[in-house]
């Protein structure tokens, strides 16, 4: 499969394969006990994914005419947008708890550790602090350099203008929200992302989401 396929999508399609990989994501996780280590299913137990999924299938509505004809429907559809991709972060960091763990104790960044020097779980941080996290710890200069080479998307540069689109709903004063064509090609990143970041989960030998 090309890592670019999604941009080739219709709007229908991707909100639909979005849609279907979130919730067969949620499903697993959400009741992983058995199968991920103790630590990483009592955190999934605790944590909304349903809401995940249910925002997912909200992005239906971002697809109507109606909807496209207002800047809040767009100011709405970047703030789902910002949600889930916050969610698919978090997803992947307690997914990968232990080595999340290990590198946030380590880290010299601040923000990982609570006051007692313990560690900050993933389903407290904001898109700021998973964005920068991620920026020095999983995607570092090295990575994104050979992105840059063979031209191809920078997630963190993209999660930085996702948060700033989303980041409009708290807006006063004039802000560039851009428009819903520039929203769906978003989208369709958005899945090229989470593609990326969710095929390299653990499953049994016959389970894995799929996307149809």
């Amino acid at each position: 499969m090309e890592e670019n396929e999604p941009l080739a999508y219709s709007n229908e399609e991707v909100i639909e394969r979005i849609i279907k990989l979130t919730e067969g994501l949620a499903d697993f996780w959400s009741s992983s006990n058995g199968w991920a280590p103790i630590k990483v299913a009592d955190l999934m137990a605790k944590s909304r994914l349903d809401w995940q999924a249910s925002l997912a299938r909200v992005l239906r509505v971002f697809n109507t005419d109606d909807i496209k004809k207002e800047d809040g429907g767009l100011i709405l559809a970047w703030t789902t947008l910002g949600s889930l991709t916050e969610g698919v972060l978090k997803l992947f960091l307690s997914v990968w708890h232990s080595s999340y763990e290990e590198s946030a104790l380590k880290s010299t960044l601040r923000g990982y550790r609570d006051k007692h020097g313990g560690l900050i779980e993933p389903d407290i941080l904001i898109l700021e602090k998973l964005r920068v996290f991620f920026a020095k710890e999983i995607y570092p200069k090295k990575i994104r350099e050979i992105w840059k080479e063979e031209g191809r998307l920078d997630i963190i540069d993209w999660i930085l203008k996702i948060q700033q689109r989303r980041n409009a709903i708290h807006a006063y004063k004039n802000r560039d929200i851009g428009d819903f064509d520039e929203f769906f090609v978003e989208l369709k990143n958005f899945l090229i992302i989470m593609r990326s970041l969710t095929d390299s989960f653990p499953y049994p030998d016959d389970y894995k989401p799929t996307e149809k």
